[in-house]
């Protein structure tokens, strides 16, 4: 297929395409004597799997390594597009039924629990961490590699536990010292069983902490309703402390 039918068939723009070539992410098969770029089903194949990992939020750079990896697996990476596909079906569903609601009943209707997408934005952050092969990603694979299930069930606990610290701490200020000690150990914890915890990691853990989903669920479950979202005040003076 030529540059146009494959723009055509898969709505990515000649330009982009062009883009993708000259970054190394997606070559053409071949050039004919013409100068054309040609696409074989391979090549198919593999905007595909770009246009997949572009929907989970990742950068060119990173999609080109990840496709390089020896460890990527096709399936496993549709999987993950069905279920976020799914997930994004349940929420355009639920913004229609909130704008039938609003034409029926008129602007009266103060439901918003329908523009929400923390459970896509969880599932999206889990599925980059799977695929994210950063420098932490490795830290935490080299650290967890000599571990048992025990031992990582007790890491798991131990940190469940900080979540309940902070949980019974909710009637003071995010600021106050005892809170933010608390939050020094937790990234002292992080850096000993997982990767270093930079501020810039921190800051992202505790947007996820609060941002919805099985995370925030369990951390509540820990310590408390509301205690995600007062880790992740904690965190956001502490990062901005630093």
């Amino acid at each position: 297929m030529t540059v146009a039918e494959v723009s055509k068939l898969s709505g990515v723009s000649v330009r982009t395409l062009h883009y993708y070539d000259a970054i190394g992410i997606l070559k053409p098969t071949e050039v004919s004597e013409a100068g054309y770029r040609l696409y074989d089903e391979t090549a198919l194949e593999r905007l595909q799997m770009i246009l997949l990992f572009r929907e989970l939020g990742f950068p060119l750079k990173d999609i080109g390594t990840i496709l390089a990896s020896p460890d990527f697996n096709r399936n496993r990476a549709l999987e993950q597009q069905i279920e976020l596909l799914v997930q994004k079906k349940e929420h355009l569903e639920n913004l229609i039924a909130l704008a039938r609601g609003i034409k029926m009943t008129g602007v009266k209707n103060l439901d918003f629990s329908a523009f929400d997408t923390k459970k896509i934005d969880d599932y999206a952050a889990r599925a980059k961490l799977t695929w994210g092969k950063t420098e932490a990603y490795k830290e935490f694979e080299q650290k967890s590699k000599g571990r048992s299930a025990e031992q990582e069930k007790e890491t798991a606990n131990s940190l469940m536990e900080l979540f309940a610290k902070v949980g019974a701490m909710q009637n003071d200020a995010p600021d106050s010292e005892n809170v933010q000690a608390w939050v020094e150990e937790l990234r002292g914890l992080i850096t000993a069983n997982y990767y270093e915890c930079t501020l810039p990691i921190l800051k992202c853990l505790g947007d996820m902490y609060a941002g919805g989903g099985s995370m925030t669920e369990n951390i509540d479950n820990a310590g408390g309703p509301g205690t995600g979202a007062f880790a992740k005040a904690a965190i956001d003076f502490y990062c901005q402390k630093k």
